[in-house]
């Protein structure tokens, strides 16, 4: 048959996102072929200023200190839905690494090969091994392309995506040249973004005064060579980019980690900094503890299920976070930790069949309706389990709440006694009541996902419950790094190369003294002072806020907008995505319509998918499946099948 038509696509962004769009294009393209249904041909071009595959974040040329954050059996580039059309190449990044320890590809450099042959599935790789995994699987797909592809690759900028009356897009390259398409992708990714008002205070003085100020960036994007040793550096933040920080300015600068029987010691190479690292709670994010899996397999939700959200459904409920769902996770999170407690601590609770079946009771949703679910739980605990026993949830995201301390120094030991603690808890894994209370909101998680997704709750329980004060809350709690990282941490302030400000800090610019600074009311003692201050912070991802050209022209021309969400007092308040239309994802215009052709994936959708940048979920043997496993690579799907429509 002879084709007469030709469907011309432009991705921009050549990451995760948009190579999972360019995968799902072959694969329909493969399936049509297949069956004799393929009634056009396919030209895609890739726009993107990085290399196609790994695109910004992934590069495979990056310091291998930073690690992932999840283990080598999470990720997948590819779909395992046996309802999509077959990919025409690829394999999860954990079958990958397998292969490529029996059969290594003959590109693979000296250090890859290296990090390879002693790399696990329970293993954290680093984010460059990743990157070498994007771009092996993308040149996997491009040799394998069907019959009626063609790509063309642009290491370039996207700077213009204008519409057409006749409905097609130009889009404008740095370059100069434009590309005339029927469809366009925006797979942006981590854009720049920028800085908030206290930011740019804290930029501008510093430059007015001779000071180093590093805003927030992509990590392998900072030149840490700039950060002198020998001095004191304040550091912001003590998520995951405050590891990526600490690991740059510690082992990145010679220095050693060296187990001296049971406790980890630093020996420093004299070229670190000495760092000084703030954030709100005071302590960083916990760490994961050690499992077999993603999800521990010890845990299965009892409240917050499937069933629950169609029961919720077929009530003709929307509901609310804080009203309707939290208080099932809540609950899933007390029977985690409480019957880990009954089972690893046998002795913790006298009567522990009495106990566990009083507390199934007061847990159960709407057993006394009357009554206030948590008081009958406070009153069961008060017969059965001690008060060192007793679980503070709230407190297990602020460890240091309400402690005041006489002096850096013992804030520090505080912080160690912290951070030691909390490995030994990562160490026992399933044992531990607390990781498993941490582990049921980890399960929770992924549930939400789903339950929140696509305007599932109300917009102000989305404002003020879910992105409020849930999202800190949890990310502190379950999506740390490897208990290793907290392990290091306490060795480097045991020999002095880290110290800490304390909670709920401030920071300044003494101006006389030409110095940033930072102190806590919480810890007595002068501000700690620094020349150089580090935000480890990832770039805003907030639409409005954006600093990227086409972005920044496509809100200018009304062919899209940011979401706008009603509080609880009826006040519209930015959010931090596009306001979009599903399925496939289209973006609204200014005007109200929907531009179509035009379709949005990932880290623009935070408004309508909760925890957008994780990357997809590879189905374990033997761990449960969740419907937001692997989301956006049938996002990626809808997209395809949409742009291929007759």
């Amino acid at each position: 048959m002879e084709l007469t038509q030709s469907i011309r696509a432009v991705i921009i962004g050549a990451g995760p996102r948009g190579t999972s769009v360019l995968e799902r294009l072959l694969a329909h393209m493969a399936a049509a072929n297949a069956s004799g249904d393929r009634q056009a041909a396919l030209h895609v071009d890739v726009v993107d200023p990085y290399p196609a595959g790994p695109g910004h974040v992934w590069q495979p040329g990056q310091s291998r200190l930073f690690l992932m954050n999840t283990q080598s059996f999470y990720p997948t580039l590819v779909p395992q839905d046996p309802a999509l059309p077959a990919p025409v190449a690829g394999t999860t990044f954990d079958q990958w690494r397998e292969r490529q320890q029996r059969t290594p590809l003959p590109s693979l450099t000296t250090d890859e090969l290296a990090e390879l042959a002693v790399l696990q599935s329970n293993d954290f790789p680093s984010r460059a091994l990743y990157g070498r995994y994007l771009q092996s699987t993308l040149a996997d797909l491009l040799d394998k392309a069907p019959d009626g592809v063609t790509i063309d690759f642009h290491e370039t900028t996207a700077e213009s995506v204008r519409r057409l009356p006749d409905g097609t897009f130009d889009v404008g390259l740095a370059t100069g040249a434009t590309i005339r398409a029927g469809s366009v992708v925006l797979a942006l990714g981590h854009i720049p973004s920028r800085l908030n008002p206290e930011q740019r205070e804290l930029q501008a003085a510093g430059g007015q005064l001779g000071l180093q100020y590093f805003p927030p960036a992509v990590p392998a994007d900072v030149d840490w060579t700039r950060i002198p040793g020998g001095e004191p550096v304040l550091v912001r933040g003590m998520g995951l980019n405050f590891f990526d920080t600490m690991g740059q300015l510690t082992e990145g600068r010679g220095g050693k980690f060296v187990a001296r029987g049971n406790r980890l010691e630093y020996e420093p190479s004299g070229q670190e900094p000495r760092i000084i690292a703030a954030s709100r709670r005071g302590t960083p994010y916990r760490a994961k503890a050690e499992q077999a899996g993603y999800y521990a397999s010890s845990l299965t939700l009892r409240y917050l299920t499937e069933a629950a959200l169609e029961r919720l459904a077929t009530a003709g409920i929307r509901p609310s976070f804080d009203h309707d769902l939290w208080p099932l996770l809540h609950r899933d999170a007390l029977w985690a930790y409480y019957s880990t407690l009954v089972r690893s601590q046998p002795g913790a609770v006298p009567d522990a069949p009495a106990f566990l079946a009083a507390l199934e009771e007061a847990l159960r949703p709407h057993a006394h309706s009357a009554a206030n679910w948590e008081d009958g739980v406070e009153s069961v605990l008060a017969v059965h389990v001690g008060p060192r026993h007793r679980l503070d949830l709230p407190g297990l995201a602020a460890p240091l709440a309400g402690r005041t301390f006489a002096s850096r120094a013992e804030h520090d030991a505080a912080v160690v006694e912290f951070l030691l603690d909390d490995a030994r808890r990562s160490a026992l894994g399933e044992d531990d009541p607390v990781k498993m209370a941490i582990g049921a909101l980890h399960h929770g998680r992924a549930v939400l996902k789903t339950a929140v997704a696509d305007g599932g709750i109300t917009d102000e329980s989305w404002v003020a419950g879910l992105r409020g004060w849930f999202e800190s809350f949890v990310e502190g709690l379950a999506s740390g790094p490897p208990a290793l990282r907290s392990e290091q941490l306490a060795a480097l302030a045991r020999a002095g190369v880290v110290s800490f400000v304390g909670p709920d800090p401030k920071f300044a610019v003494d101006r006389k003294a030409r110095m940033f600074t930072a102190s806590s009311p919480w810890v007595a003692g002068s501000p700690v002072t620094a020349r150089t201050m580090v935000e480890a912070l990832a770039p805003g991802n907030r639409v409005a806020a954006n600093d990227s050209p086409v972005l920044e022209q496509l809100l200018a021309d009304g062919l899209v907008r940011p979401r706008l969400m009603m509080t609880a007092e009826g006040a519209p308040v930015q959010s931090t995505g596009l306001d979009v239309l599903p399925h496939p994802y289209r973006p609204v215009g200014a005007n109200g319509s929907v531009t179509e052709n035009l379709y949005v994936l990932g880290l623009q959708l935070s408004s309508s998918q909760w925890g957008t940048a994780i990357a997809a979920e590879a189905i374990q043997p033997g761990g449960p499946v969740y419907r937001s496993g692997q989301r956006t690579l049938r996002d990626a799907d809808e997209i395809a099948a949409a742009i291929l429509a007759p």
